[in-house]
């Protein structure tokens, strides 16, 4: 079978679906091409409003692929640092990507397939869902973003003990330290999420990229800055069109259709 990420829609939400049946879902560099072009797509058209990413059957992502790695291990240094920046692109994308990205995952999500997920704005996870950094248990560091995603989350010492050692954990641990937003049952990771991605579609797009936008400079700024930051983005969405709209449509007792 064709290792490839397929994409589709369920009304303005657009899913892709990481489809590598035969080997769990693992990643390859063509997902990542494919990742990036089809966030760019999605970026400027305006009848996609959330994206959902999942994984084909019941297990979103294995990581990588290690017979790839083991292959890669007899070529130049190059070849393996090219993939991992291919994998870096789509995730930069997603988290620069102006419109929410909700993981939807049943099963495993291991290793980048981990990181995949912490990409992500919001996590629907089965309960049954297990999540892990395996990249110690092989002699490896992470990739993907993931030890920058658990250390923004996280204390010191619970990062720690999910990169280093390597240990699998569940679903509900995970939402109680706050990295999955919803408990799915299992096989309904996916309908809730998109559920989820219908509740934000409703929602102004502008003020959604706005909440993304601040979120992801907050860290980095002092402050002064990000008051400032925070002053320029309200006083946009107050005179653009969407702001009128939500504001005459709550006044009113009305459901608002935005722009």
């Amino acid at each position: 079978m064709t290792a490839e990420l397929r994409s589709t829609f369920e009304g303005s939400t657009m899913v892709l679906t990481i489809h590598n049946p035969e080997h769990r879902n693992a990643l390859g560099p063509e997902m990542y091409a494919a990742g990036v072009e089809a966030l760019a797509a999605a970026e400027s058209g305006s009848d996609v409003r959330a994206v959902v990413i999942t994984g084909e059957g019941s297990t979103f992502c294995a990581g990588g692929n290690l017979q790839r790695l083991l292959t890669n291990r007899q070529k130049p240094p190059e070849v393996q640092a090219q993939s991992i920046e291919g994998l870096h692109n789509w995730i930069e994308a997603i988290r620069t990507f102006p419109k929410p990205v909700v993981a939807a995952v049943e099963g495993a999500a291991a290793g980048a397939g981990f990181s995949l997920a912490l990409a992500c704005d919001l996590v629907v996870a089965a309960r049954n869902a297990v999540f892990v950094m395996a990249y110690s248990s092989v002699a490896l560091s992470p990739d993907g973003g993931g030890s920058w995603s658990l250390a923004q989350a996280l204390p010191r010492q619970l990062a720690s003990e999910l990169l280093m050692l390597g240990e699998r954990i569940g679903a509900e641990r995970l939402q109680a330290l706050g990295l999955v937003n919803r408990l799915a049952e299992s096989g309904e990771a996916l309908a809730d999420a998109l559920a989820l991605a219908d509740k934000l579609g409703q929602r102004a797009p502008n003020a959604l990229a706005s909440a993304k936008e601040l979120l992801g400079e907050a860290r980095s700024h002092s402050l002064n800055q990000h008051l400032a930051m925070e002053r320029d983005h309200f006083v946009r969405n107050l005179h653009h069109a969407n702001g009128g709209i939500g504001i005459q449509a709550f006044l009113n007792k009305q459901v608002p259709r935005y722009e």
